[in-house]
Order: C-alpha cells, then sequence, then structure tokens
C-alpha cells in the first residue's frame, strides 16, 4: 500500500497531539536528550574554535621554519633528577647567526623582556600588561608578521640598540585617536623615550595573550632597560627551500651544539621543534578532547534513549484502547507502528535542536575566554541530528512494534 503526503501529514498531527498530552514526560526525554547533545556540540564548537585559532597563529610560520629553545627543566637520568639546562644568552644566539651566515639558513633572536611594561604618550598610559619583545632586524620576515603601517627595525638600529619601537594595534588604539598616525611619534616605555617607526597588523589573542598588546624593541635596548641576566632566548630560522628541511636542521644542530659546549655523545641541550609538527601535536592533544567530548554525548544519548523507550512503552500501555479503536477501524500494524516512530523521532529530533543551539552557545562562551574565533561545527551537528535520529529509531522501534501487534478486540476490552 502507498502512502500519500496527506497520509503522513496526518501521522505528524496526531504525533503532535499525543506529544502535548505528555508534556511532562516529553519534557524531560528532550531535556536528557538535549544534555547529550548540549555536552557533545559544546565541546566540540570550543575546540574546534581552538583548532582555527592554532592553525591561524602559526599559519604564518609555514613549512619552512624551525625553532630552537632550551630543553624543558625536570626528569630522571641515571637515578637523578636531571638539573635544568642553561638558557640561551645573549653572546650564544649572534654566534650561531655568525655561524650560519652563508647556510641559507635566517636566524632571528628574541627575548620576553616584560610582560607588565607601561606605555605611555602625555596623558594617555596604557595598562600595565604590555609584552615587550626584544627582537633583532630579521624577526619580522622569519616570524612572518606583517605590518599595518611604517617599518621594522632596521639592521644599524637593531645592532645599536637605537630607541626605535614597533608597537600593536591595541597600543596604538590606546595612546592614538582615530585619525593620527603613531608612526614618526614618540611614547614613553617606563620612562624611556621612543620613536615609533611601525605598527604591527592585529592579530587577535593566542591562548588567552593578546598579540596586539606588544612592543618590539631592538635587542639591545631591551637587554639596557630590562636586563636579560637567566632568561633564555628564543631562535627562529627559516631555510630556503622546504624541500631540504631535514638537512638544514641538522647543519643547525651542529652548529648550536659547537655553540652550546655539547660534548659528543651528550644529548643536545636544546630542543628544535618544526612549526608544522608543532601544531600536528598541538591539535593531536585537542583532538584527544574532541574525542571525550564525544564519548559523553554517547553515553548521554544511550541514558535518554532507555528513558525514550520508557515513555513510549508507558504511552503504548496508556493508548491500547485508541490503538484497538483505530485497528477496528481499519488502521493497519504498519500504519500503527509508523504512528509511534514518528511520535520518537520528532521527541529526538526535538531534543537534538535544543542541545545543538545550547551547545553553540556554550561551546562559543567557553572559547570566547580564550578569545578565538565564532566557529559553527556544521558537520558535527548533522552528525548530532543523525545520532538523535538513530537514537530515536532504536528506542522507538520497540515500543511501536509492540504497539503494532496489539490484538484490538483485547485492546478494546482494557479498562
Amino acid at each position: 500500500m502507498k502512502w500519500s503526503s496527506s497520509v503522513l501529514f496526518e501521522q505528524i498531527k496526531v504525533a503532535v497531539r499525543s506529544i502535548k498530552g505528555q508534556a511532562l514526560r516529553t519534557t524531560l526525554t528532550v531535556g536528557i536528550i538535549g544534555v547529550g547533545i548540549m555536552a557533545l556540540i559544546a565541546m566540540i564548537t570550543a575546540t574546534e574554535s581552538l583548532k582555527e585559532n592554532i592553525k591561524l597563529e602559526f599559519s604564518s610560520l609555514g613549512t619552512n621554519t624551525f625553532t630552537i629553545s632550551p630543553v624543558r627543566s625536570g626528569g630522571i637520568q641515571n637515578g637523578r633528577r636531571k638539573p635544568p639546562e642553561d638558557p640561551i644568552d645573549y653572546l650564544e644566539a649572534k654566534r650561531f647567526a655568525k655561524e650560519l651566515e652563508d647556510s641559507g639558513i635566517d636566524v632571528s633572536a628574541s627575548i620576553n623582556a616584560s610582560m607588565t611594561a607601561i606605555v605611555s604618550r602625555g596623558t594617555e598610559r596604557t595598562n600595565p600588561n604590555v609584552q615587550i619583545l626584544g627582537v633583532d632586524e630579521q624577526y619580522l620576515n622569519v616570524s612572518g608578521i606583517p605590518l599595518l603601517s611604517g617599518r621594522g627595525i632596521s639592521k644599524a638600529e637593531a645592532e645599536a640598540g637605537a630607541q626605535m619601537i614597533v608597537i600593536g594595534t591595541k597600543i596604538q588604539d590606546q595612546l592614538f585617536k582615530e585619525w593620527e598616525s603613531p608612526v614618526g611619534e614618540d611614547v614613553l616605555l617606563g620612562g624611556t623615550r621612543y620613536f615609533i617607526v611601525g605598527v604591527l597588523e592585529s592579530r587577535g589573542s593566542s591562548f588567552g595573550i593578546s598579540q596586539d598588546n606588544q612592543c618590539l624593541i631592538p635587542i639591545p635596548a631591551a637587554r639596557r632597560q630590562f636586563s636579560d641576566k637567566n632568561r633564555s632566548y628564543m631562535l627562529a630560522c627559516t631555510v630556503s627551500d622546504s624541500e631540504f628541511m631535514d638537512s638544514y636542521i641538522d647543519e643547525a644542530t651542529g652548529a648550536f651544539r659547537m655553540v652550546r659546549g655539547d660534548f659528543p655523545g651528550e644529548d643536545n641541550s636544546f630542543e628544535i621543534s618544526q612549526s608544522n609538527a608543532l601544531v600536528e601535536t598541538m591539535l593531536s592533544a585537542i583532538s584527544g578532547i574532541t574525542a571525550a567530548a564525544v564519548v559523553i554525548g554517547l553515553i548521554t544519548l544511550f541514558g535518554a534513549g532507555i528513558g525514550l523507550m520508557n515513555i513510549m512503552l508507558v504511552s503504548v500501555s496508556e493508548r491500547t484502547r485508541e490503538i484497538g479503536t483505530r485497528k477496528a477501524l481499519g488502521a493497519s500494524s504498519r500504519a500503527i507502528r509508523t504512528q509511534f516512530l514518528v511520535e520518537v523521532i520528532i521527541i529526538g529530533q526535538m531534543g537534538g535542536a535544543v542541545g545543538i543551539l545550547l551547545g553553540l552557545g556554550l561551546g562559543n562562551v567557553i572559547a570566547s575566554f580564550f578569545e578565538t574565533p565564532f566557529i559553527i561545527p556544521w558537520g558535527w551537528i548533522a552528525v548530532g541530528l543523525t545520532l538523535c535520529m538513530i537514537t530515536s529509531i532504536a528506542s522507538g522501534y520497540y515500543p511501536a512494534r509492540k504497539a503494532s501487534t496489539l490484538d484490538p478486540i483485547d485492546a478494546l476490552g482494557r479498562t
């Protein structure tokens, strides 16, 4: 027997009336399903937003870049706690760059001079949370950081430690009017006057730290004003041909072992990280959070499925006379079974819709604390709705089948 659209529409109308008649139980079931989908979508929305932020932050480095940093402290070696490695100092950074001058590797050194600096201009001043980086003339090129206006620090200025500064857009907004150009103006950094030569393009935040609330000054100026004692320099390297990256890394490793004085047979006193490998590692760690969210969502949906099946079984028990009447009037077992399946599917999709809306809101609220982009994971939304559909059909099939097999005479005889 072929069913027309009018028959299906009538089935949906009857299902909606039945759902309204069980408002409390329906609301509880929708809530249980919604919580499961909300947990799934919220966690995935937050992690997908974090992934996008990581990709944006590291995309500028490209696949032809690697960084050198000291080995992280801690660990046990030969039954004893391994002492922390010495930081990479200024002279080591300079010697390393000189060793690789003609190797096809561009080296940039930088140091985090302060995280609590204040920049002022006249009566205007920033909060005491400006990050100050001491950099060389290669920093912007190697790091792939674009400029909004002006220029970077020149080689002569970097070597002489001239009081030149490149500021972030947040500092520009705090100290200058919209119609004013910062380039060519002076600012005070901790009482020392600096001449603005450029403004960094806005890059948002990374892991809660604003990339627009920072200033770049020459390394000698940073050492003079903030000191670099017991602080480690970060070395970033770019190569001309990423196809031979391994060879370049081997060459850099050998050169820096000599600079650091690592003896033959000893482990490196430093770590080399490729930007793309670091991104893959971080994304892999975040994928574990996504997997946990999926497991939590599936467990909650399983519980919701049991609740939904219980509600439908109770519904069948309470509506035996209705089922008997419909069968006596000619309704087929298929029509009865379809009727109950339509009901559970509607309830399941209602729960899915509620869960998706709450999950998107909660997930982006969580992401906003890390100042990451707003994300709508369309693929996972489709997965969530599909899971709701599967849960609904799996939970409702047995009650629907039970209803369709009721004998009309027995059903009408029940009170």
